[in-house]
C-alpha cells in the first residue's frame, strides 16, 4: 500500500502554456522524489501593451510518500 501527497505550484513561461507545465514539472522533481502526475488546475495570462508577455500555470503535483 502507499500513499501519495498533492503539492500546488506556479510556473510561468514567457514562450506558451506548455512551455509553463514543462518548467513546473522540472522543477518539481528536483525537489520531490516519486513523482507520477501533474495537472493542470488553471492558467493565465499577463498582459502589457496589448500583448502576452508571461503564460502561467497552476499545477497540483502528485508524488508517492517513501516508507
Amino acid at each position: 500500500m502507499s500513499v501519495a501527497r498533492v503539492t500546488e505550484i506556479i510556473a510561468s513561461s514567457p514562450k506558451s502554456f506548455d512551455d509553463a507545465l514543462d518548467v513546473g514539472v522540472a522543477r518539481a522533481t528536483k525537489t520531490l522524489k516519486n513523482v507520477t502526475g501533474a495537472w493542470v488546475q488553471d492558467q493565465k495570462a499577463v498582459v502589457a501593451g496589448g500583448k502576452i508577455t508571461e503564460y502561467r500555470v497552476t499545477l497540483k503535483v502528485t508524488f508517492v510518500l517513501e516508507d
